[in-house]
């Protein structure tokens, strides 16, 4: 689904040039949940924001949903985008005078689009929200509004889900029902999921986990758990 054939993306000139990601050559299979790991500084945002076409490389290929990344015109790479990634932070970005159906269907709204309401529900009702779909953020607890978030990143039917931390801001029930979701979504509908997290409980529900140290693969770790997940990264942690 998502190819990086040796990626380089630096930042600063010259001697202050900082290589956030050298030559990456890296693949996330389609309908899989990717987790990718690594400690602080060693590129795992960028690597998320190059696959989705977010931040241009500077040598290398990316390729997303069958399409070469490459020589494509901006307003080219934001349709792109918008038929095929779904993007998840940390932060929620609701805005809280606005209900949870308002806040999923906003986004097409604001691209000139009417979002049918049936596919606004139904979105929040994959995530477990149909109860709350007329309650305001303030209203939600932390992981309901991740979930509102999550809804609103999936109302396109993209073909690829973008998460980075997505349960950085949240207590560990929360965390955990969110993970739960995430982990649904691949099961039952056969979404592909690439997730940059710091957790490894988190990154445990993942199918794989790609380890990234100094801007480079550090190694995989298939049908990972929080053990082998963290005795991975606290080993990288050292040696970095």
């Amino acid at each position: 689904m998502v190819r990086l054939e040796a990626v380089s993306r630096g930042f600063g000139k010259r001697d202050n040039r900082v290589n956030a990601l050298d030559e990456v050559t890296v693949e996330f299979p389609e309908a899989a949940f990717t987790a990718v790991m690594g400690p602080s500084g060693s590129g795992k945002s960028t690597l998320l924001q190059c696959a989705a076409g977010i931040d241009r490389v500077d040598s290398g290929e990316v390729t997303l949903a069958g399409s070469k990344l490459a020589g494509l015109s901006e307003a080219a790479l934001t349709k792109l985008r918008r038929r095929h990634v779904g993007f998840v932070f940390q932060t929620f970005n609701l805005i809280p005078s606005l209900t949870a159906r308002q806040n999923v269907a906003l986004p097409l709204m604001l691209a000139g689009k009417k979002p049918k309401r049936k596919d606004v529900d139904s979105a929040l009702d994959r995530l477990g929200l149909g109860e709350r779909k007329q309650h305001r953020p303030g209203e939600l607890s932390g992981g309901q509004q991740q979930r509102v978030a999550i809804a609103r990143a999936l109302l396109t039917r993209p073909k690829v889900l973008f998460a980075d931390e997505p349960t950085g801001a949240l207590d560990s029930k929360s965390s955990r029902q969110v993970m739960e979701r995430l982990r649904e979504l691949v099961d039952n509908d056969g979404q592909t999921i690439i997730m940059v997290t710091h957790d490894p409980v988190a990154a445990s529900v993942a199918d794989q986990i790609v380890f990234l140290a100094d801007g480079k693969i550090a190694g995989w770790l298939e049908s990972p758990t929080p053990e082998l997940a963290a005795e991975r990264i606290t080993k990288l942690e050292k040696s970095w």
